[in-house]
């Protein structure tokens, strides 16, 4: 039998499946439905509303002459661009990690991926200014070396020490940031909304290689979906289905790395979004709890959509002021983390 062959449904999962309510194809097209929706109000709502179709026919025309034409090229489009990329990247880099350590606490800004993508950002960019590309080669470097320090402290221990682990290495390279800011204070514009995360002031220019390489690490993320699916069994089962699972986890923590710095070279240090998403998608995806050919672009969709919603959010709320996405999101998904450890620590007594 085939590796992919033992993974065939049983007739109790396929009833299990029928009761579940809408099937999984559906709940997908519903959350592409909704990020757009989220997406589309992004574009027209703000401190200006715009008249999309006029707007956007004057970008297309290369007719800039309307106020509303430009403010949709240079300030709207930008930002939900970013929104979207930064949501989708940091979901999966958070579902992916979550495979790799068998560990539902695990995200990117909880393991210090994010901090270190931040570290070697601004210490890129002081070590090498105005050349392109350095600010994001420098995050997917500092998420990786934060991803192998975490895992070299907590070889062999809990899930809970892996997640102190990461507040260890977190605090090192945010102690990092703080350094290189006081001695470089001019090495990143803004860079205090930086260590918040938002998108205020991102260009598509900023976007640029990352949104090409974030695309080409998604689909790579969902090629890889059988074998986390095959890893999420365990280590034993999986090598006996014929997995190099060393090879596979490598490949996986590589994918989360450059997914996560690359949302962080021009979003910040958005925290909570790769905690959230993956667990209200395992949560609407009951029926396929252990297939990430469902759970990728699920996790995708669900972060790009809720991070534009609240970078929206954040922009009228407190007009005419304006509150950094970052500083929503810690609101919302610093009780949800709480309440995680709660449940894992009562699970673990």
């Amino acid at each position: 039998m085939s590796i992919w062959g033992s993974f065939s449904r049983s007739r109790e999962s396929k009833k299990e499946y029928e009761k579940s309510g809408l099937p999984g194809g559906v709940k997908l097209a519903l959350l592409a439905v909704l990020t757009l929706f989220c997406a589309l109000s992004g574009l027209c709502l703000g401190s200006t509303v715009i008249d999309l179709p006029a707007a956007l026919s004057g970008v297309l025309s290369g007719d800039l002459a309307s106020a509303q034409s430009r403010i949709l090229l240079y300030v709207r489009l930008p930002r939900v661009i970013a929104s979207l990329l930064s949501g989708a990247a940091l979901s999966v880099s958070g579902m992916l990690l979550q495979a790799v350590l068998s560990n539902p606490l695990a995200a990117p800004n909880v393991i210090g991926v994010n901090a270190g993508a931040g570290f070697f950002t601004f210490l890129s960019m002081a070590l090498l200014p105005g050349v392109r590309g350095a600010g994001q080669l420098g995050a997917f470097f500092g998420a990786l070396v934060a991803v192998v320090l975490v895992l070299a402290v907590s070889a062999g221990a809990g899930r809970l020490t892996i997640i102190l682990s990461g507040v260890a290495v977190s605090s090192i390279f945010t102690a990092g940031i703080n350094t290189v800011k006081t001695f470089c204070p001019d090495t990143l514009y803004n860079g205090s909304a930086f260590l918040i995360g938002g998108f205020s002031g991102v260009s598509l220019r900023d976007l640029s290689p990352a949104w090409a390489v974030i695309l080409l690490a998604l689909g790579l993320s969902l090629g890889l979906s059988p074998q986390a699916d095959l890893l999420g069994l365990g280590e034993t089962p999986a090598r006996s289905l014929g997995m190099n699972v060393s090879l596979t986890r490598l490949a996986l923590i590589l994918l989360s790395c450059v997914l996560a710095g690359c949302a962080v070279s021009f979003s910040g240090l958005l925290g909570f979004v790769g905690l959230l998403a993956p667990h209200i998608v395992r949560r609407l995806f009951k029926e396929s709890k252990t297939s990430h050919r469902l759970l990728i672009p699920a996790a995708a969709l669900l972060g790009a959509g809720f991070v534009t919603l609240c970078d929206l959010l954040s922009r009228l709320l407190f007009a005419p002021y304006e509150l950094p996405v970052g500083i929503l999101l810690s609101f919302v998904g610093g009780p949800f983390f709480l309440y995680l450890l709660i449940r894992e620590r009562r699970r673990v007594l």
